[in-house]
């Protein structure tokens, strides 16, 4: 049963929810098993493994989150950031993708599972602009991390930052990041049942030099 599981997995990971967020992450794996018949919105057919692959791999950031204006580029069907605002109600989380259909399915989970703290946007990322920028810039779906820094550069605050969550990493990509980025921390993440590897890296703007 899906709730056991996610019971477990949550206490593996060292991850605390009420009961109303477990079922409503619950509520969203359904969501997306329902929709993804009609709307193709991943290639994961089976709640278990996205139970795993989608949600837990979702949460495995969340402890590492620092402050409380964020932006899921590219989020498909709102990964991480729909798993990632049921556990932090507290943070705001700005799901940004250029596909209708995801948007659709996003703004519907949010009116039934009655989540708050999250705002759809149907935009291409580079022609998306605010005027309050971000804390932190969240994405899985992107090929690489230059491809992320470029299209992205526009997005967080001055004190903002990057998290990219990889799979395996690579370390030419590592070393060839664009001019002006750094990475402060390379953080390997565990997630139960998944036997793949998991990373999550945070990088940062380069501060100019005081002259």
């Amino acid at each position: 049963m899906l709730s056991t599981q996610l019971d477990d997995y949550l206490a593996a990971m060292g991850l605390v929810a009420t009961s109303k967020q477990k079922q409503q992450l619950i509520d969203f794996v359904a969501m997306l098993h329902k929709w993804n018949k009609a709307y193709n919105l991943t290639a994961i057919r089976d709640p278990e493994q996205m139970l795993i692959k989608h949600i837990m791999d979702s949460l495995a950031v969340s402890t590492h989150l620092q402050g409380q204006r964020f932006i899921d580029v590219g989020t498909g069907p709102g990964l991480p950031g729909i798993p990632l605002a049921i556990l932090n109600p507290d943070k705001e989380f700005v799901l940004l993708d250029s596909l209708g259909k995801r948007i659709r399915f996003q703004k519907q989970v949010q009116f039934d599972l009655g989540i708050h703290n999250i705002s759809s946007v149907e935009s291409r990322v580079e022609a998306y602009q605010v005027e309050e920028k971000f804390d932190g810039v969240l994405s899985r779906a992107f090929a690489s991390i230059q491809d992320m820094l470029h299209w992205c550069e526009h997005l967080p605050s001055d004190t903002g930052c990057f998290y990219a969550l990889k799979g395996q990493l690579s370390t030419e990509e590592m070393e060839n990041l664009p001019n002006g980025f750094e990475i402060t921390d390379v953080i390997e993440l565990s997630i139960p049942n998944l036997d793949e590897q998991r990373h999550l890296l945070r990088v940062v703007k380069q501060k100019a030099p005081v002259v």
